[in-house]
């Protein structure tokens, strides 16, 4: 039985996906912590409607957040669209919220074609915000991808170890004990739940 489990969400639905490597690599690197059961989650594999908040239950929808809240931490991969992250990880998103993400570890990961891909893990990194996650100080950002990533692999020895540090970030940062509540937040009255 383990006691971590890792997953990926995969935000790419290209057949030629950089970023279906890229999150297979992290999950590897997770996988060789003992314990560990690790999770792709392929959104080219998953049928998920253009989000709609009073049929939040359409497609594959079940499926999705049960998977992504079973997961004590999730890698979020997605390649670079016009300096942001890609539709289909957005509404994937939108299928999950604070019963999925609230006080998980999440990993950022992107891929691109060009260069300078952070704004794309900036925006990541305030919508995890937004859900209470709890993202962790390392990210990965590949640029020209197709340089570094051929079929399922990695070439670029620096972009694999950046990639590999981030799997085992996730373990050691999803089991990681919660701080227990301290003494004045359990006194003040405004701090209760």
């Amino acid at each position: 039985m383990s006691d971590s489990r890792i997953a990926a969400l995969v935000g790419s639905l290209r057949d030629g996906s950089y970023t279906r490597p890229a999150c297979r690599h992290a999950l590897a690197a997770a996988a060789a912590f003992d314990g560990v059961e690790t999770d792709c989650i392929d959104l080219r594999k998953l049928s998920l409607p253009v989000f709609d908040a009073d049929a939040d239950e359409a497609g594959d929808a079940s499926a999705l957040r049960a998977r992504v809240g079973a997961a004590d931490a999730v890698v979020l991969g997605t390649p670079v669209y016009h300096g942001s992250y890609s539709s289909a990880l957005k509404n994937a998103l939108d299928y999950c919220g604070f019963d999925e993400f609230e006080d998980t570890t999440v990993g950022l990961l992107c891929v691109a074609g060009g260069s300078f891909p952070t704004t794309t893990l900036d925006h990541l990194r305030s919508v995890c915000r937004a859900l209470d996650a709890w993202v962790v100080p390392h990210q990965v950002a590949i640029p020209g991808a197709r340089t570094r990533i051929e079929g399922d692999e990695i070439v670029d020895d620096d972009v694999a170890e950046r990639v590999e540090v981030l799997g085992r970030r996730m373990v050691e940062y999803a089991r990681i004990e919660p701080d227990p509540r301290t003494i004045e937040s359990t006194q003040n009255v405004g701090a209760e739940d």
